[in-house]
C-alpha cells in the first residue's frame, strides 16, 4: 500500500473551509429599514422638492465651487458655498411624549441641530424657535432668542422631554399664536420672509389637528410633517402643506431620522449659478433664488438680445473718457471731447486751453475787442461812440467831434448822433444845410460907404472865402483819412 502525503491535500482543504470560517469571523450586518414596505406607508424617503412660485425657503451659497452632489450625509446637498439658504422664520414642533425614549429624543435634537447647520442663522437671515409638546406645550425659545448657530444648538441640546400625551393640534395652535408673532421675533408680512414649521411625532394626535393645521396654513405657515415608527400617516397628511409628496416624511425608527436633515437641506438650498461660475453673464450675475439668475450690465452698457452679453451705450457715463470739459457720445459706443465756450481743444483731444477771441477775430465787437482773463473778453467803442445794449455794436455819441459832419462853417451837436450846421456872421446857410453864402445886404452896406474900397474888400473876402472853402475841404479829407487809418489799425 502506497504512503499518503498529508500535505498534498492541504491547499484544497483550505479552499474548502475558508468560506465558512469567514462567515463565522465577520459580524452580522445590522438591518436598517427606512420605510414600511406597505401601501399605507410612503415608499422610501419623500424627497423634498424645490417649491414653485408660492415661494421656496431659498438657496444657499458655499465656499467651494464643487458641483452639486445631493449626498445624503448632512451638508451633502451641494456642500457649503454652492447654495445659500433664504431667510426663514423656522419653528420646530417636536413630540416629547413618553413614547419617545430618552435616546430617541436625543436623536430628534441631533436632527434639529443638523438642519440648523445647513442654514444661515442671523437676525437678517434664518431665525429658529422650538416648541416642545406632549400633553402640554412649552415654547423652549422664540425666534429672536438666538442669532448664531453655536448658542442655538446649545439651546437645543438643553431641551428635555415633557410627559405623556400627544397634543399635536394644541402644539400647532401655540406655535401659530405665540411663536409666529412679531413680539416673539417673527418678521411681519412686509418683509416677505417665509414662515415654516416642521413637526416631528411618533404617535397619533390625541386632539383635533385638521382644523388647526388648516388655519395655520391659511395664515401663511408652511407645514412639514415628519412621522416616526407608529406615527399615523393620515394625521401627517392632514397637518402638512400641499403638495404632500414634498411635505410629508416617514422613517421607521428614530435611529435614521438624522438622515432626513439632508433632504431638508435640498429644500432650503438651491444651486446658485452665480457662485458656481456657470452663468455665462459677461458682466454681472444676479441670483434670483430657487437656483435661477439673470444677467445685468455695468453702467454705460445695455444687455443684448441673448440676455448674457453687453454692449457699450454711453462711454461718457462710465467717467473713463478723460475729457477735461465735455464728453460727447457718438454712435456705436464711441465719443469725443469738447471744450467750454472760450476754450480750444488741445492736441491730445482731451484737455482744453483758454482761447483769445480778440486775437482770433471771433469776438463780434464792432469797434474794439478787449481780452479778459480765462478766455473771456468785452467790447468797447471809439471816442464819440457808445456801446449798445447788445454789448457788441456802437452808436455815435457826438458827430461834430468826429469831424465827419460836412458843415462848411460850424457844426452844432443836438444830442446823441444828432447835429446841424451853422454859418459865420455875414453868411447864410444854403439849401444843402451844410454850405454857407455871403449875405447880399452886407455887400450893399459896404458899397454905399465906399464903393471902391468895398469892391476891393469884397474881392478880398471872396478870395478869402474861396481859400477857406478849399481849406475846409482839405481838412475834411485829412480827417476822413485819419479815421480810416485808425479803424484799420484796430482791426488788424
Amino acid at each position: 500500500m502506497a504512503h499518503l502525503d498529508p500535505y498534498r491535500y492541504l491547499p484544497g482543504l483550505v479552499l474548502l473551509l475558508l468560506p465558512p470560517l469567514l462567515l463565522l469571523l465577520l459580524p452580522p450586518a445590522a438591518p436598517v429599514s427606512l420605510t414600511r414596505r406597505t401601501p399605507a406607508a410612503l415608499e422610501g424617503f419623500r424627497r423634498l422638492g424645490i417649491r414653485g412660485p408660492a415661494g421656496s425657503p431659498g438657496h444657499r451659497p458655499a465656499p467651494t465651487s464643487a458641483p452639486y452632489s445631493g449626498a445624503s450625509e448632512p451638508g451633502g446637498a451641494g456642500g457649503a458655498g454652492v447654495c445659500k439658504s433664504r431667510p426663514l422664520d423656522l419653528v420646530f414642533i417636536i413630540d416629547s411624549s413618553r413614547s419617545v425614549r430618552p435616546l430617541e429624543f436625543t436623536k430628534v435634537k441631533t436632527f434639529v441641530s443638523q438642519i440648523i447647520d445647513t442654514l444661515d442663522i442671523g437676525e437678517a437671515d434664518t431665525r429658529v424657535a422650538v416648541v416642545n409638546y406632549a400633553s402640554t406645550v412649552k415654547i423652549e425659545f422664540n425666534l429672536q432668542a438666538h442669532s448664531d448657530k453655536q448658542s442655538l444648538k446649545q439651546a437645543v441640546a438643553r431641551i428635555t422631554p415633557l410627559s405623556t400625551g400627544t397634543m399635536s393640534g394644541l402644539a400647532i395652535q401655540t406655535a401659530m399664536d405665540e411663536a409666529f408673532t412679531v413680539e416673539a421675533g417673527a418678521r411681519g408680512s412686509p418683509s416677505n420672509i417665509p414662515k415654516v414649521a416642521i413637526i416631528v411625532t411618533d404617535g397619533r394626535p390625541q386632539d383635533q389637528v385638521n382644523e388647526v393645521a388648516a388655519r395655520a396654513r391659511a395664515s401663511g405657515i408652511e407645514l412639514y410633517a415628519v412621522g416616526v415608527d407608529r406615527a399615523d400617516m393620515e394625521s401627517l397628511k392632514m397637518i402638512a402643506s400641499e403638495p404632500l409628496d414634498d411635505h410629508v416624511f416617514y422613517v421607521e425608527t428614530y435611529g435614521v431620522i438624522e438622515k432626513l436633515s439632508s433632504r431638508f437641506q435640498e429644500t432650503f438650498c438651491a444651486l446658485d449659478p452665480c457662485v458656481l461660475g456657470t452663468h455665462q453673464c459677461q458682466h454681472v450675475c444676479v441670483s434670483d433664488g430657487e437656483g435661477s439668475h439673470h444677467c445685468e450690465c455695468s453702467q454705460g452698457y445695455t444687455l443684448n438680445a441673448d440676455k448674457k452679453t453687453c454692449s457699450a451705450t454711453d462711454k461718457c457715463a462710465l467717467n473713463t473718457h478723460g475729457c477735461e470739459h465735455i464728453c460727447v457720445n457718438d454712435r456705436a459706443g464711441s465719443y469725443h471731447c469738447e471744450c467750454y465756450e472760450g476754450y480750444t481743444l488741445n492736441e491730445d483731444r482731451k484737455t482744453c486751453s483758454a482761447q483769445d477771441k480778440c486775437a482770433f477775430g471771433i469776438h463780434g465787437c464792432q469797434h474794439i475787442c478787449v481780452s479778459d482773463r480765462a478766455g473771456s473778453h468785452h467790447c468797447e467803442c471809439y471816442e464819440g461812440y457808445t456801446l449798445n445794449e447788445d454789448k457788441k455794436t456802437c452808436s455815435v455819441r457826438n458827430t461834430c467831434a468826429l469831424g465827419t459832419h460836412g458843415c462848411q462853417h460850424v457844426c452844432v451837436s443836438d444830442g446823441a448822433a444828432s447835429y446841424h450846421c451853422d454859418c459865420y456872421a455875414g453868411y447864410t446857410l444854403n439849401e444843402d444845410k451844410k454850405t454857407c453864402s455871403v449875405i447880399e445886404e452886407a455887400r450893399r452896406l459896404i458899397s454905399t460907404e465906399d464903393a471902391c474900397g468895398c469892391e476891393a474888400t469884397l474881392a478880398f473876402q471872396e478870395k478869402v472865402s474861396s481859400y477857406l472853402q478849399r481849406l475846409n475841404t482839405k481838412l475834411d479829407d485829412i480827417l476822413e483819412k485819419l479815421q480810416v487809418n485808425e479803424y484799420g489799425q484796430v482791426h488788424r
